[in-house]
């Protein structure tokens, strides 16, 4: 990453790959009302881990990543608009933005399950392809952007995850250590609390921008 960038919370991530995401497969509702974004960011199909936010928590999220550029605010109509800025920050292709999107928005993939999960946002012709755009963001001079992962205990395919939170948490599990019924997931569990950390966040987040504005209405500095 650039050394600008910062890392971004689990919420962050998911409201910029929601922006990416519908920008392609729903062109004609972007840029995306707040309404909108909200359910996207909750939605229960390709997206893991499966969130519920609340629109406080989108709006900080939103706020933070207009900081940083990543995201641009319109007016238009009868509500704002928001916009991603993804390829413009990052300097990346679109084919780059689309692998990041679903990395994202699923969490680590492989070159197989990317370019399937992609298919919406761009065709690739084939595996080598997304390979070939995916060692692109890993070498990239400004900071790389994704890592490969281990391979897991028989996995054919090593995984692909982002870097915009910062280094992902090794998983050791194999298809082998299914849970059993008597013991919970691990791998469940982490996902719980990385998601409720992230919406700690977001709230604080948004807090203080509230209390930032009440300061600024009353003179206070």
């Amino acid at each position: 990453m650039t050394p600008s960038l910062p890392i971004l919370s689990l919420i962050e991530t998911r409201v910029l790959g929601v922006l990416a995401e519908k920008q392609k497969t729903v062109p004609d509702s972007y840029p995306l009302t707040l309404n909108s974004l909200l359910s996207g960011c909750n939605q229960k199909t390709s997206r893991n881990p499966v969130l519920e936010l609340t629109e406080a928590q989108v709006q900080a999220a939103l706020e933070s990543l207009k900081g940083y550029s990543l995201v641009a605010e319109t007016s238009g109509g009868r509500a704002f608009r928001y916009e991603h800025n993804i390829d413009r920050v990052l300097r990346v292709p679109s084919q780059s933005v689309a692998l990041l999107t679903v990395l994202m928005l699923r969490g680590p993939q492989t070159p197989g399950e990317l370019r399937i999960a992609c298919d919406r946002m761009h065709n690739f012709a084939d595996i080598s392809s997304v390979e070939g755009f995916l060692d692109e963001l890993a070498e990239r001079p400004a900071g790389p952007l994704v890592v490969k992962l281990a391979r897991l205990p028989g996995a054919r395919e090593s995984r692909w995850a982002h870097l915009l939170s910062g280094a992902p948490a090794e998983e050791a599990a194999g298809p082998s250590d299914a849970p059993r019924a008597d013991h919970a997931d691990p791998l469940g569990e982490v996902a719980a609390l990385k998601a409720n950390v992230a919406r700690l966040e977001a709230e604080v987040a948004a807090l203080k921008a509230l209390l930032g504005r009440v300061c600024t209405e009353l003179g206070i500095s």
